[in-house]
């Protein structure tokens, strides 16, 4: 929920949780990623609506020539940890236990999370496509999953988040990119992966963890089933997606073999041709794009697209850090840097506790799609304020 829509959807979502209506909305938060399907054969999404021609030729190539005329995005890290306004890595660095960090989840409401609002707010700052975390490293998921029941559908909650901004993208013609934690999981009780100092990428925890399976019984197959069944899943069940776009690179770039990595992107082309694969700064070479953070300096023929967040360093909410988040003209330069260098900028914010769009965020990327359609910037440029 963005300030300006605080009256009438909160409103709305208590109308909603009240008698045989409340039963309503939560029967269809169960149900509503199963009225998205896949694509039909030839059917051009909403998004590439303008690629007809290119589209009939080669689906895969009007995906390209559209990411690479898209140039900005929207990135949204939500999740459990969005509770404890510590930003995303909390389990991790403060060592939760899984049965501790799992009672988050009975406290998930994400009541003033409004995925149609949060569309409008994309096409305000003049953005053409949005990325949500589906699953981030403590393996709590936005969306139905048959996987786990550590998900929001599974929570107070009671809706499928992926399900609610797949529909509000598609109805604006807006790309939708789907950030999935494939070589990370601090949950999943077979993951392997081992991080950059060659340690378990898991929390250091200083006792066993009950929940892990015991390393004589550990079977990461099981964990590598569990990712590629996920993502059959959100590319199967909400409508034309724009990218699968996959973090956790650290890890899987030591040994992509055991992950099966070229087997997953078998899969993603053959379930969405269209659909663009991103693994960070690349991990076979055969990705679609590159999607480093920050900042990138080496030479590719590959679109690249910048990820930063509007907080000085956490992605997730982190409240230390309100009062510091980019300016109007902070978010401008940015995108000035993109552009010399023929790059897309993907700028993240971490929605509060309650799902709802910092307040300041949002004020920037009004601002910002302001000045930006005032200016022409697609024709003539990002312009410069002072």
């Amino acid at each position: 929920m963005i300030e300006r829509h605080a009256q009438h959807t909160v409103s709305r979502r208590q109308f909603l949780k009240a008698g045989a209506a409340g039963a309503l909305a939560a029967a269809l938060g169960r149900c509503c990623s199963r009225a998205w399907a896949a694509p039909a054969q030839g059917e051009i999404p909403s998004y590439l609506r303008g690629y007809e021609e290119l589209w009939a030729k080669d689906p895969r190539a009007a995906a390209l020539q559209w990411f690479r005329e898209a140039r900005f995005g929207l990135f949204m890290h939500y999740g459990v940890y969005s509770l404890l306004g510590r930003g995303e890595w909390v389990m991790f660095r403060e060592k939760i236990h899984v049965a501790e960090y799992s009672k988050l989840k009975d406290k998930f409401t994400a009541e003033n999370f409004d995925a149609e609002a949060i569309a409008d707010l994309a096409l305000a700052a003049d953005m053409r496509y949005i990325n949500i975390t589906t699953k981030h490293h403590d393996g709590f998921c936005l969306w139905n999953t048959k996987e786990t029941d550590f998900n929001s559908v599974n929570s107070p909650a009671k809706r499928d988040l992926v399900a609610e901004l797949a529909q509000a993208c598609h109805k604006r013609g807006l790309g939708l990119f789907l950030y999935y934690s494939h070589g990370r999981d601090w949950r999943h009780p077979h993951f392997l992966g081992i991080d950059e100092l060659g340690r378990t990428a898991r929390p250091h925890y200083d006792e066993p963890e009950p929940f892990y399976a015991p390393p004589e019984k550990r079977d990461f197959n099981k964990y590598v089933e569990f990712c590629k069944n996920q993502i059959r899943e959100l590319l199967t069940g909400y409508g034309p997606i724009a990218g699968i776009w996959l973090d956790g690179i650290g890890t899987t770039r030591r040994n992509p073999d055991i992950y099966r990595v070229p087997e997953l992107y078998a899969m993603i082309r053959k379930l969405q041709p269209q659909c663009l694969i991103s693994y960070k700064s690349g991990l076979l070479g055969t990705e679609d794009f590159l999607a480093p953070e920050h900042k990138f300096q080496e030479k590719t023929e590959k679109p690249v697209e910048i990820c930063t967040t509007m907080t000085p360093r956490s992605w997730g909410y982190d409240k230390q850090y309100d009062g510091q988040h980019k300016s109007v003209k902070d978010v401008l330069g940015l995108l000035a840097y993109c552009e010399e260098r023929g790059f897309n900028l993907l700028l993240n914010t971490g929605p509060l506790p309650d799902g709802s769009i910092d307040a300041h965020d949002a004020q920037v990327f009004r601002e910002v799609g302001r000045i930006l359609r005032a200016n022409d910037w697609r024709r003539k440029g990002v312009p410069t304020i002072t």
